[in-house]
């Protein structure tokens, strides 16, 4: 779907140019700057001027992005005022004959009805008021309008009304990446609100109860605990940021195995190696822990206690432009035929806590090439490998999350 809209982008712009360079010839001497062809000079500043009023738009159809895009738009098209407007207000002015606000509105009820661009004459009683028409183009996002696209002018032109269409056009398709960014944020959100929910609530309990097991003990120990359970939680469950650093998720990490250790005693042995240039690498929040957890599942609860140690060892590697972050442990591994079905959703993730989750996000945040990389057979221990880009635009830490 992105990439269809993208091909529209680059369909649009040459009419775009066109339109901007026949509605603007006249208007003032050609001058190429050492670009070539007038068409091509026309070509050239409208890509730059359209690269401009696009950002502001990415962000949905408001009066501050309206405003901030506006005068951009009305350079594309040489208009003496132009205009954005929702379903019921102008958003923003920009040019000349402010007054008409009330009087455009009134006409675009049919338009934003029919999603139909139209041509108006318009009244003044100002004389010097250059503003007589009004073109009306319609923002339709997914077959809905969304509000309007409004040229002014001293008189009719076909040349505005083709002009216009195509702007509107393509103010429409940056409206609905916008929509679709916004849709991909509530999927993650979403996404998180399910992992959290799959922390396992075994886990909890064991927890609580490994340090009411201190209270009367080790009552030092126990409030230690506590203080561990209270930030690991807080952590988990915060309500700001889709993103942290690799630095916060590690520290999270660090409770929750503090937390495991208390309850398997020395049977768990953990290394940690972790390079110090990686650790402001943003990344999905809750990305790593759960592929710890599942490190312990199989790593240690999938082992009798007669069985011994076992190890798991985390290391983050500075890989150039990324990050490699591996967890390994030495448990009772999987089938990959089980693994990929996990994976693909087929069967329920009980035999691997959000490891489809995990990769998923990735995905989405990162692309196809992102995904995890599972290493494991049946007794064999299971490797897990996470590549980060070091740089990733819109994946930005929300800053680090205190104690209260």
């Amino acid at each position: 779907m992105s990439g269809f809209i993208a091909g529209l982008c680059v369909a649009i712009l040459p009419l775009l140019a066109a339109g901007f360079w026949l509605g603007r010839r006249t208007a003032r001497p050609e001058n190429s700057g050492g670009l070539g062809t007038p068409v091509e000079h026309a070509t050239f500043e409208t890509l730059h001027t359209a690269s401009l009023a696009a950002p502001p738009l990415r962000a949905g159809l408001t009066e501050e992005t309206a405003r901030k895009s506006a005068r951009r738009l009305r350079s594309l098209l040489g208009t003496d005022a132009l205009c954005l407007t929702d379903q019921k207000d102008v958003l923003v002015w920009d040019g000349v004959g402010g007054h008409h606000r009330t009087e455009i509105m009134e006409l675009l009820a049919g338009p934003l009805e029919s999603g139909r661009g139209e041509a108006f004459p318009l009244t003044c009683d100002t004389p010097d008021c250059p503003v007589r028409w009004a073109v009306v183009a319609p923002l339709t996002v997914d077959d809905r309008v969304h509000g309007a696209l409004v040229a002014c002018a001293p008189r009719e032109s076909a040349v505005l009304v083709r002009a216009a269409g195509e702007v509107a056009r393509w103010v429409s398709v940056q409206l609905e990446l916008a929509d679709l960014d916004q849709s991909r944020t509530r999927l993650i959100e979403a996404e998180i609100k399910a992992l959290r929910a799959q922390i396992s609530p075994h886990f909890i309990f064991n927890s609580l109860a490994v340090i009411a097991s201190f209270v009367r003990t080790d009552p030092e120990r126990a409030r230690e605990l506590l203080l561990e359970f209270a930030d690991f939680t807080r952590y988990s469950f915060r309500k700001h940021g889709d993103f942290t650093t690799l630095a916060e998720e590690l520290h999270a990490i660090d409770h929750y195995l503090a937390l495991v250790r208390a309850r398997f005693g020395d049977r768990l042995s953990v290394t940690l190696q972790i390079a110090p240039e990686v650790l402001p690498v943003a990344l999905p929040f809750l990305c790593l822990q759960p592929l710890v957890e599942n490190a312990v599942k199989h790593g240690l609860e999938g082992k009798a206690a007669s069985a011994g140690k076992s190890h798991i060892s985390i290391t983050a590697q500075d890989a150039g432009a990324e990050a490699l972050v591996v967890i390994e442990d030495d448990g009772a591994g999987m089938d990959p035929v089980l693994l990929r079905r996990i994976l693909a959703g087929e069967v329920s993730p009980s035999g691997g806590i959000g490891l489809s989750n995990v990769d998923d996000r990735l995905r989405q945040v990162y692309g196809d090439a992102y995904g995890l990389v599972i290493e494991t057979a049946a007794g064999a221990g299971m490797k897990i490998t996470a590549r980060l880009p070091k740089y990733q635009p819109g994946v930005h830490s929300a800053g680090r999350l205190t104690r209260e």
